[in-house]
């Protein structure tokens, strides 16, 4: 069955089972080699399948590890709608092409953290860097109580990060810690100074696929926000009322399964700057874009920011050269893997369930032409 076995416990693992649906739907395959090898000293790569006439000009992206663990989820929605025939007929018979990026980020996801080799959040890191950066004063005041300097994090680090939220409120510690910030490099949500490997190599692939696309729409897969299994449907893209309105009729479900957006503070999301959708304005102008990010829950959102904040620090002990004690390394290496990713049948199949009827819902208002 198309679905079974489609989710892996490793990069590795998930590379292979990649490849290998792409070969058996008889798609062609690029492999974009990152510069470094993985955890298991196993190649890494950027793979690229495309099904679909190169000219054609209503193109799908579907895209997994933006945030490199996050690639256990997304990899296996690749994987099941790669082995599924009736997808794949769907899409065909509406003269729609489709590419199946697998892993954006591969080193985050071989290494079991979310950014990538030089420690960035890929999707914050797509603005001009020529220009100002945004800033965020909120996350430098926090800096020093999220990274500690002994981890777990002792009474006091505790007290004060629960009175810094009870005092501003969770929703301004959530939009502190992952809006973005650009000054401190071995920090959390960091989004670097110039564009990484990631970016550059995505801008390539954009610019050989999808140049002559008239219709871009992308499903860009995350986890780590959200009710456990539920898939958020959140607008990714610039704050365009028609786009959005687009998504909307598109992907919605007259309400069902709404879209939404942190321009409006609909979505679970705090405000972004520097999302990889802005990549398409640069690298596929002529092309209408609607996007956007399939966010499946795992655990509460404090659980999750307290692995990251493990992970961070664990990173910046090894940057200073610092000792880890015993076993700590690997803990915090499967918080991080269960803050992501949830390897039961039970979330899997609704990760499988939701992300296939969004694939559809793509194709269909892909289809529709300029009416959609």
């Amino acid at each position: 069955m198309w679905i079974e076995d489609a989710f892996s416990d490793t990069y590795a693992q998930a590379r292979v089972k990649f490849l290998e649906a792409a070969a058996a739907a008889g798609l062609a395959i690029e492999s974009h080699a990152h510069p470094l090898a993985g955890r298991q000293g196993e190649l890494l790569a950027m793979d690229v399948a495309r099904d679909g006439a190169s000219g054609a000009d209503k193109l799908l992206v579907l895209s997994s590890a933006c945030h490199g663990v996050e690639g256990h989820c997304g990899s296996g929605l690749q994987v099941s709608a790669l082995r599924d025939p009736h997808w794949l007929t769907h899409a065909r018979d509406a003269g729609v092409a489709v590419l199946y990026i697998h892993a954006l980020n591969p080193h985050g996801f071989s290494f079991s953290r979310r950014v990538t080799q030089e420690n960035v959040d890929l999707n914050r890191n797509f603005q001009h860097f020529g220009s100002p950066l945004p800033q965020n004063p909120a996350y430098a005041g926090l800096h020093a109580l999220l990274l500690p300097e002994v981890w777990p994090p002792d009474a006091a680090n505790i007290a004060a990060t629960e009175a810094w939220i009870a005092q501003h409120g969770m929703a301004a510690y959530q939009a502190a810690v992952t809006g973005g910030q650009y000054e401190v490099a071995d920090g959390l949500f960091f989004g670097g100074t110039a564009p990484t490997w990631s970016n550059q190599c995505l801008r390539r692939v954009l610019r050989q696929h999808a140049g002559g696309a008239r219709q871009l729409a992308w499903l860009d897969v995350h986890t780590g926000l959200g009710p456990s299994g539920l898939c958020e449907r959140i607008w990714a893209g610039p704050n365009d009322a028609l786009a959005i309105d687009r998504a909307r009729d598109w992907w919605g479900g007259g309400g069902t399964t709404p879209i939404t957006s942190f321009f409006d503070g609909s979505s679970s999301s705090a405000p972004l700057s520097g999302l990889l959708s802005a990549c398409v304005q640069d690298e596929a102008p002529e092309a209408r874009y609607t996007g956007l990010a399939l966010e499946y829950g795992t655990q509460p959102v404090l659980d999750v920011l307290q692995a990251l904040r493990a992970d961070h620090w664990l990173h910046r002990q090894r940057l200073r050269g610092w000792p880890v004690a015993e076993g700590l390394a690997e803990t915090i290496h499967q918080q991080m893997r269960d803050a992501f990713y949830t390897a039961t049948p039970e979330w899997q199949g609704q990760v499988i369930s939701q992300g296939r009827q969004a694939l559809f819902q793509a194709v269909d208002g892909l289809a529709r032409g300029a009416a959609a």
